[in-house]
Formats: structure tokens, C-alpha cells, sequence
């Protein structure tokens, strides 16, 4: 599911293909410049940069401009969900790789290490990235949705996602074909229910997963994560054909 990284191999694999990276952002002006300009930073290799702007209060709309970035102002429906498919409509290239726009050290080599087992693999549809999660001080931690509900509900319902490290992985990359060809949760249900339906469409030798090392992001107050954990269950469970109320 992984391999070794191998920069110059990868731009060498890039040549004739094209690369978009979709970043949702609500209220990210102080982490959002830095996240662009890690993923310009090869000069080339990315061929547009969307940040599409969630509502937000602050400066997000404007340091995404400054640092490059095309804004798209999500109109409407607000959530992660329809963040990310604006983005993809919105988008022109072949590969696409969403990432997080809370990241305090994003990697300069995060979209190409995403977009390798696509450019390596044709059986490849989607790519999750991995990574420890530091909790406050502590260098593990982080990723309680992931750990107590993501990762259980998968083992219980879906054989062969329980492997999967990072269910609920901002970074995330995979074919326009493929992607385009999905039914985006609105909220924060998005990234598993990506997850389960690309796997019943291609099967689960269809993913792959890449280490991204160490992520930092702001950490959320537990009954923030709540809501966050409903989402996250609502679209693993409808999509076994479980009947859920409405509302949580």
C-alpha cells in the first residue's frame, strides 16, 4: 500500500499529467499562507492552487490571494463536503489532492508524496495520507474521532478498512474521474464516506496509503469533536443501509 519516496522519480512520473490542490478553509488566515506556499514550492509541479473559503470572519480570503491561491467563496450549504466537491467542480486537472488549510507544519513534499502511487499504480484510485498526531504536549494523541470511531466502525463494517491509518485524513488525493464520479457528505462525514465508496466501486486494492511523518494542528476541545463523531457515523452507517433519524 506504501513505497519509498523518490522526489525526482515522482517529477519524472508527473510529466504529461496535471495536478490541482483543493483546500477548504473557514478561518484559517494564520496557517493558510504557509500550507500554499508548501505545496508551490516545486516550482512546476502543482498546476493550480483552490482554496474555497467557507464563510469565514477573518483574513482567510485575502492571505490565500496574496500567497497565490484562486478563492472560491462556498455559497450557501456550509461544511468540509461541499467545500471540497466545490473545489473539484471547480478544478481542471487530471490528479487531484485535497489538503487541510489548519496545518501548523505542512510538508513541502505532502503533494507529491500524495500523487506517487496515482502516477505509479493505474489500479490506484485513491491515496490517505498518514501521520502521528501530538496531543498538546504529548507526541501521540491526536485523532480521537479517527481512533474511537472512524477506525472501530470500519473494522466492524467494511473488512479491509480497518488497515486503513487515517480514515478521516484531510490529505487526500485521487483521480478527477473517480472523485467527480462521487456523492460528497456535506460535513465532516466526507472523508469515510470518500473512503467506503471508492472501495465498493474499485475494491480495496484500489487505495493506497503514504507516510506524511508528523502533523500539528490546532487540537479542538472534546465537545467539539461530538458533532464531528455523529457526521463521521451517520455516513458509515447509511451507507451499510442502516436507518438513521434525522438529526443526531
Amino acid at each position: 500500500m506504501e513505497g519509498d519516496f523518490d522526489l525526482t522519480g515522482v517529477e519524472m512520473l508527473r510529466r504529461g499529467h496535471s495536478i490541482t490542490v483543493v483546500i477548504p478553509a473557514k478561518n484559517e488566515a494564520t496557517t493558510i499562507g504557509a500550507v500554499i506556499d508548501a505545496v508551490t514550492h516545486h516550482d512546476g509541479f502543482v498546476d493550480e492552487v483552490i482554496v474555497v473559503n467557507d464563510h469565514s470572519s477573518d483574513d482567510t480570503h485575502s492571505v490565500a490571494t496574496h500567497h497565490g491561491a484562486r478563492v472560491l467563496q462556498l455559497e450557501g450549504v456550509t461544511g468540509k463536503g461541499e467545500a471540497l466537491r466545490t473545489g473539484l467542480v471547480a478544478s481542471h486537472c487530471e490528479l487531484v489532492v485535497f489538503l487541510d488549510a489548519d496545518v501548523l507544519n505542512p510538508g513541502v513534499d505532502y503533494v507529491a508524496r500524495m500523487v506517487q502511487p496515482l502516477l505509479e499504480r493505474p489500479e490506484i484510485h485513491l491515496v490517505k495520507g498518514y501521520y502521528e498526531r501530538p496531543l498538546h504536549h504529548m507526541p501521540t494523541g491526536g485523532g480521537r474521532v479517527n481512533e474511537l470511531t472512524a477506525r472501530p466502525i470500519l473494522s466492524l463494517l467494511y473488512p479491509g478498512l480497518g488497515e486503513i491509518r487515517q480514515p478521516l485524513a484531510g490529505e487526500t488525493a485521487g483521480r478527477r474521474d473517480t472523485l467527480t464520479s462521487l456523492t460528497f457528505e456535506a460535513a465532516y462525514g466526507v472523508e469515510i464516506a470518500m473512503l467506503i465508496d471508492v472501495t465498493r466501486k474499485f475494491g480495496v486494492t484500489s487505495l493506497a496509503q503514504v507516510d506524511l511523518g508528523t502533523r500539528r494542528h490546532r487540537n479542538r476541545p472534546l465537545e467539539e469533536l461530538r458533532p464531528m463523531a455523529v457526521e463521521v457515523l451517520r455516513a458509515a452507517l447509511t451507507r451499510f443501509d442502516v436507518e438513521l433519524p434525522a438529526g443526531d
